[in-house]
């Protein structure tokens, strides 16, 4: 079975053979830290999550780089920080901004249960270090050398003409790119699609030394910074690159651009890319009040575990409409794998069935087949629930021994090292509202209530327990609890 992924750049999917299987290498653009993350710039951080245990799971964990970097030095940043913090010099603002947003960034990936990235460069730590040109002032050097870029009022500004296939990713009409470009045109453009590498310091902002023999201090373009980030990682040429598809234009086309454009030598193989995630039918947007955080969906009585779910509810290319009611509807599906997997282990009869080992094997190829087509997560979401409506009925007629509940617990096992949603709501489960220590002296308390029939007591407790989000299942082992 091989692993096929939707390349953008030649609209196809692809089967993926990385350039060196001991060292397979992605890049994913990650966020500008001038505000908190909502769930929309959630959406493609799970997705390349997902991509990055997959690949982890084919190739070994050893032989993966994954390298998601932090945008800190942006026109975004000033005007935030210049905003917030009006009392301050700019370049303390402007730190105190990067710093908490980058700490909930932090804060917030964590919580939807996403694993490190191997290498995470904040921009900033590649302009210039102890007086020496770094990775960004090299690359903009070498593209200035070589023809590819020119100097203009203090500004280097790569020449999109000197690219004759510049567009191929995005594959714009010309009039279509010039709209689109991030800076208006300005005079000392050579041609409208032109676009900045570096640019001149207002008093106050960044600035670090210029490149190309420009005597005033400047600062980075956006396009340059992933540029010189991935170049320094993963090298000329690498895997992966991925991003939301708001990036393709004009972020990712200008990496291209400036990237092949100073080597001769392609730069990514495969691009990748999540599709928007939309709110109740309707672009997310601060007006219209739904550009919600994970703590505002904590807030309102959701876990993480079901944002994650939710957003790998969906085929990563197709838009997804977000609503409180289909948050709620994760919720219950992950409720419903939770206690399934709770049910497995009170399995207890000996003895292995034969067919239902065979339908094991028909799962996990089902779900192996799903993730390498492109990363179907929907599919493969699907595949585990058929296994466990049939593993429930199983249990139902009494046809299924313990040596059958350790098998499926295996597969349930590696199916979650792919996709993170168990994990995830079991290391929530052990942060419950309430301190296990309590809940535990409480149900005992509740089985001394019981014992001597004061029934009242026993009901208050458990009410209790539940106003705090906390619910108790008694069973034939005995008391269980579950969070709410």
């Amino acid at each position: 079975m091989e692993l096929k992924l939707y390349d953008t750049l030649t609209r196809e999917k692809r089967v993926f053979t990385p350039l060196d299987p001991t060292n397979v290498r992605m890049y994913v653009c990650g966020p500008t830290v001038y505000d908190f993350a909502h769930i929309g710039n959630a959406r493609p951080v799970i997705v390349f999550d997902v991509l990055f245990r997959l690949l982890r799971h084919l190739y070994g964990a050893e032989h993966v780089t994954y390298v998601r970097n932090i945008t800190d030095v942006e026109d975004k940043i000033n005007a935030r920080a210049a905003e917030e913090y009006p009392n301050l010099a700019l370049n303390d603002a402007i730190r105190a901004v990067t710093e908490k947003t980058t700490a909930q960034f932090h804060a917030d990936v964590a919580a939807l249960g996403c694993l490190p990235p191997t290498h995470e460069p904040r921009a900033t730590e590649y302009v210039e270090r102890e007086g020496a040109d770094t990775d960004m002032l090299r690359l903009i050097t070498e593209l200035v050398d070589n023809g590819h870029a020119y100097v203009a009022e203090g500004h280097v500004l790569f020449h999109v003409p000197s690219m004759p296939d510049y567009g191929r990713l995005s594959k714009r009409p010309l009039d279509e790119m010039i709209a689109g470009a991030r800076v208006e045109v300005a005079p000392y453009k050579k041609d409208p699609q032109d676009f900045i590498l570096w640019k001149p310091s207002r008093e106050g902002e960044p600035a670090w030394p210029s490149p190309a023999g420009i005597r005033t201090p400047g600062r980075p373009g956006w396009h340059i910074e992933c540029s010189a980030m991935s170049w320094k990682h993963l090298g000329e040429t690498f895997d992966i690159h991925g991003g939301g598809i708001d990036l393709v234009f004009p972020h990712h086309e200008n990496e291209i651009a400036q990237s092949e454009g100073a080597t001769g030598r392609p730069f990514s193989r495969f691009w990748v890319h999540v599709e928007y995630l939309i709110v109740d039918e309707q672009k997310m947007s601060k007006s219209l009040g739904n550009t919600y955080t994970i703590p505002d969906v904590v807030g309102k009585g959701f876990r993480p575990s079901a944002v994650r779910y939710l957003l790998l509810s969906a085929h990563y290319r197709k838009q997804l409409n977000f609503t409180w009611e289909s948050l709620a509807a994760a919720e219950r599906a992950l409720q419903r794998l939770s206690d399934f997997l709770a049910r497995l282990e009170g399995v207890s009869p000996p003895g292995s069935h034969p067919e239902l080992t065979a339908r094991v094997e028909t799962a996990r190829a089902a779900f192996a087949a799903a993730m390498q087509d492109d990363l179907n997560t929907a599919a493969a979401l699907g595949a585990m629930f058929e296994l466990v409506s049939e593993v429930n009925s199983a249990i139902d007629a009494g046809a299924i021994g313990r040596g059958d509940a350790d098998v499926v617990s295996r597969a349930f096992a590696d199916f979650d090292r792919v996709l993170g949603v168990v994990s995830l709501r079991r290391a929530e489960d052990e942060r419950p509202p309430v301190p296990v220590d309590e809940i535990d002296r409480l149900i005992e308390d509740r089985q001394h209530a019981r014992r001597r029939r004061d029934f009242a007591a026993a009901d208050r407790i458990r009410d209790d327990l539940a106003s705090r989000g906390v619910l108790l299942e008694d069973g034939p082992a005995g008391t269980r609890w579950k969070r709410k």
